[in-house]
């Protein structure tokens, strides 16, 4: 049988907006806020400043990307970038954790998360704790195989929805919200003992995981409509719709629990929400907490694989998830292999102590991305750009600055949590070579005009 090696172009700008969206906002703005006001010492000057910050470098790495994206609009997104830039290896490196820990690890986090709260849902129903989480996946996985489109448009459902709703409740606990100003005064002296600049960094990594997740829009470049106007667009709007979202979140639940409660709580949005609109509102944003994680679930099944599908395309990874669906025109093993490794690490928990020892090396990655840009400025300094990053050269490497801090950061105060992590990244280079071994050795790489062309699959 064969099938169609090229992917169909049938996302719009409002998909992609979407897409980035709902990728970012799964659990963190619900968990993350008490975090950093306690780590900030209670003063809110200092975790809006964190917040506001930390989605600032998230937009310079967007727009540093959009470049790219517009550039080489190809299935791949950052995989293709880093291996245009610096070769194979790093690229295959980039995938190789993405899909052993960071992508599969962070879908099978967000189904556990997911099935924990609609276990309080759900009262008097008692199943086996993996099984939610692996159905949830794999509903998921099959919504994915069976369609860009049919997935893309549950994205941009429940992306609407999540959004919608969180800058709802955030505008009302800010309007209708009083408790904030007089716990503020006593709360801002009230952690002399605390580092605040040990506090900072440790608040600033804790946000950026947070926005974490605007990166994975890029994968799905090779299925936008006119990729060169709508893609760089889409990433740079949706990020910085991602900070003003954040932002009026944590004043509205700073307005309604005051800094103290706030810094303290643990279900910081239920208890803002709870406190100002009543027991029901409770229920409500549990609601919307399952929404936002089904959506990042989903967001995040809908663009990974494509890394995997442009990796086999280059004899980097099993043959067959190189293959397109005849019928519904997706990287369907890709897909399955993805949804099925993720549910395994959901099933067993193992994910947790892998995420917590890999995932910082993402950081690596996103900043070798961002240096594409230099190098293939200079590599290819005629090469059609259709849109290029505004305030080149500081805007990349200010990015690039930042991503490495984080990473020396966490080598610095968690030395064997970053020497396992790395580890796991370096495992992969023996695979590299096994890969191309198995391939017959040929270079990997393609051209993003081979990758777009229809043609007969083997």
């Amino acid at each position: 049988m064969s099938e169609s090696s090229g992917l169909r172009r049938s996302l719009g700008f409002t998909d992609l907006v979407l897409i980035t969206m709902g990728t970012v906002i799964g659990s963190g703005i619900y968990l993350v806020p008490s975090l950093v006001l306690r780590q900030t010492g209670e003063q809110t000057s200092l975790a809006f400043a964190v917040w506001a910050v930390a989605g600032v470098l998230s937009l310079l790495g967007a727009l540093t990307y959009a470049e790219l994206g517009a550039m080489r609009p190809e299935a791949g997104g950052l995989y293709a970038y880093i291996r245009d830039a610096f070769g194979p290896l790093p690229a295959f490196l980039y995938g190789w954790a993405s899909f052993v820990v960071i992508a599969s690890g962070s879908i099978a986090a967000l189904a556990v998360a997911f099935s924990n709260y609609l276990r309080p849902l759900l009262p008097g129903v008692s199943l086996p704790a993996p099984v939610v989480p692996v159905v949830v996946i794999l509903i998921v996985a099959a919504v994915n195989v069976r369609g860009t489109r049919g997935s893309a448009t549950l994205q941009n459902w429940t992306t609407g929805a999540k959004v919608g709703v969180l800058a709802l409740i955030s505008l009302v606990l800010i309007a209708r919200g009083g408790a904030g100003a007089p716990a503020a005064v006593a709360a801002t002296t009230a952690s002399p003992n605390v580092s605040l600049a040990a506090g900072l960094g440790a608040a600033m990594i804790g946000v950026l995981w947070a926005y974490e997740g605007w990166q994975y829009a890029t994968f799905s470049a090779g299925e936008a409509r006119d990729p060169q106007r709508t893609f760089p667009r889409a990433i740079s709007i949706a990020t910085l719709l991602l900070v003003v979202l954040y932002l009026l979140a944590n004043m509205g639940y700073v307005t309604a629990l005051g800094v103290n409660g706030a810094a303290h709580s643990e279900r910081v949005a239920a208890e803002a929400a709870g406190t100002v609109l009543g027991p029901i509102a409770g229920t409500v944003v549990a609601a919307l907490i399952l929404v936002s994680i089904f959506s990042a679930l989903n967001g995040m099944v809908l663009t990974a694989p494509r890394m995997y599908y442009a990796m086999a395309r280059d004899g980097l990874f099993f043959e067959r998830l190189g293959t397109v669906h005849p019928k519904f025109g997706t990287p369907a093993f890709a897909i399955i292999l993805f949804a099925i490794w993720g549910a395994a690490l959901a099933a067993s928990g193992t994910f947790e102590q892998l995420l917590t020892y890999a995932v910082f090396t993402g950081w690596i990655f996103y900043a070798l991305g961002a240096l594409a840009v230099f190098v293939l400025r200079r590599r290819e300094p005629n090469a059609v750009r259709p849109f290029r990053v505004p305030g080149y050269p500081v805007t990349p490497a200010l990015f690039v600055i930042a991503a490495g801090a984080l990473v020396v950061n966490t080598i610095l105060t968690q030395s064997l949590r970053a020497a396992i992590g790395l580890g796991v990244v370096a495992l992969g280079a023996p695979m590299f070579y096994l890969w191309r071994a198995l391939r017959g050795g040929g270079t990997a790489g393609p051209s993003a005009s081979t990758l777009e062309k229809p043609s007969a699959v083997q």
